[in-house]
């Protein structure tokens, strides 16, 4: 029985670090087993989901992408449990496909590792620096809201050429994953219908979940996914092995030359990063105006420690994750929220959710009917990842900016990156809003925007 929490209190557990708190399940924390048995599976498949990028840019087999794909559960879990992080941890999804056009420019293989490696310990130095003087608030204040608007629109654009050539290889399987996704995500009908319907709501919450399920009907229906089981219960993945594979301790360090041309696009990764953190922040303050009975403590500081410490623990004991350590899973953190708003009988702290979320994904991991169940869609899983993210920066990327001008320069900006690599994009970006957007001023307008505005 877990310790009870007097009413309007911060949730116990043990302070360490000045900022940190460990939350230890069973004693500091009940669990919520509706949230255990709903994120098992659906953290077990999405984290699955970086398998292919592993073999992809890696050049890595099967079984040392799965470990590499599961390895880094430990790291999303230490988020709530070690440092008391109140968010459901996951990847830093929008810059998946900005970074795979930078690993495109190295061969698949040790090159790329490294390459990798290189980006992701400039972005954890970022996340360091920030966190430690602070001026993550005034830096996402100075890049201006067009630029930031190319760099998502940039991660659109890539999402979507990624996927429109992957579906030449599986054309029926993802035409039908990608309607039912879509359609449960974003059509207005659903949306309107699951205000009075339960079950289309959870469906609505679970689309990840169900669309991976529709491609194991689909997939053998059209003859693009074959099962293959073993009769095996119990799998051990290749941990050591696939460690060895992509640690830097054993391929070697990245060149100086990689990290150079690796920090234009830490750059974005943490523009993108940030705006996750307004998010989740605005999630968590209305979450705390409603539940009185918990006080949650947000705090930035100890959010950019967090990231550093995940993405640099994981770089070290394991390799580089191409997606990425990130703030939130925004959709799983978006569910919990809702749940926890429902009242302390639904769920007593919001880190029951978090901490009762990812744990079964650990034992899921070695069960082999569910590997085998999974291995023949994981590519599935990717191009749900991807499209989806893709289609979600791209609506996003557009709202942000409301003038033809600011949205003619979005676009040019995200199409360079896309074309010419996070360099150009970045340092044209910069050049582009000093000679056509800085100086906006009344005496000068431009025609168009003015007559937008008015």
């Amino acid at each position: 029985m877990a310790i009870k929490r007097a009413e309007g209190a911060v949730q116990p557990g043990i302070n360490w670090g000045r900022r940190f708190t460990i939350r230890i399940p069973g004693i500091h924390v009940s669990n919520s087993w509706p949230e255990s048995i709903q994120g098992g599976l659906l953290t077990l498949a999405t984290a699955a989901a970086a398998a292919p990028l592993f073999m992809r840019a890696f050049a890595l087999p099967f079984e040392y992408a799965w470990a590499l794909a599961a390895l880094p559960l430990f790291w999303y879990y230490v988020s709530a449990w070690l440092f008391g992080e109140p968010f459901a941890p996951g990847w830093i999804t929008p810059s998946i496909p900005l970074v795979l056009v930078f690993l495109g420019g190295y061969e698949p293989g040790v090159h790329a590792i490294q390459a990798m490696t290189a980006l992701a310990l400039t972005v954890s130095a970022l996340f360091l620096v920030f966190a430690v003087t602070g001026l993550g608030g005034k830096f996402f204040s100075w890049v201006p809201a067009e630029l930031r608007a190319g760099i998502i629109l940039g991660s659109a654009i890539a999402a979507f050429n990624g996927e429109f050539t992957r579906h030449a290889t599986m054309p029926k399987t993802l035409t039908v994953v990608w309607a039912v996704v879509f359609l449960l995500m974003f059509s207005v009908w659903v949306a309107k219908g699951k205000e009075t319907n339960k079950t289309l709501r959870l469906a609505a919450n679970m689309a990840m979940l169900i669309g991976f399920l529709v491609a194991a009907v689909v997939g053998p229906l059209a003859g693009e996914v074959k099962f293959a089981f073993s009769s095996q219960v119990i799998l051990i993945p290749q941990f050591a092995a696939a460690v060895k594979a992509v640690n830097p301790f054993s391929v070697g360090w990245p060149s100086w030359n990689m990290f150079v041309s690796a920090f234009p696009l830490a750059v974005m990764v943490y523009v993108i990063v940030f705006g996750d953190l307004v998010l989740a922040n605005t999630l968590l303050t209305e979450a705390d105006r409603i539940r009185t009975d918990e006080k949650i403590i947000v705090d930035p500081t100890r959010t950019h420690y967090t990231l550093f410490f995940r993405n640099i623990g994981q770089i070290l004991t394991i390799g580089p994750l191409i997606p990425m350590h990130g703030p939130i899973w925004t959709g799983v953190t978006v569910f919990l929220v809702e749940q926890y708003k429902q009242g302390r009988q639904r769920m007593d702290s919001i880190y029951s959710g978090i901490l009762s979320w990812y744990w079964p994904a650990f034992i899921l991991v070695f069960i082999s009917p569910v590997v085998d169940f999974m291995r023949p869609i994981l590519p599935v899983a990717l191009s749900i990842t991807l499209i989806l993210t893709g289609f979600a920066c791209a609506y996003i990327a557009m709202r942000m900016v409301n003038t033809p001008t600011g949205q003619g320069y979005a676009l040019f900006i995200a199409l360079l990156i896309v074309k010419f690599g996070p360099t150009w994009g970045l340092g044209v970006g910069i050049a582009l809003f000093f000679l056509l957007l800085v100086q906006r001023k009344p005496m000068i307008p431009m025609p168009y925007d003015v007559e937008m505005k008015a």
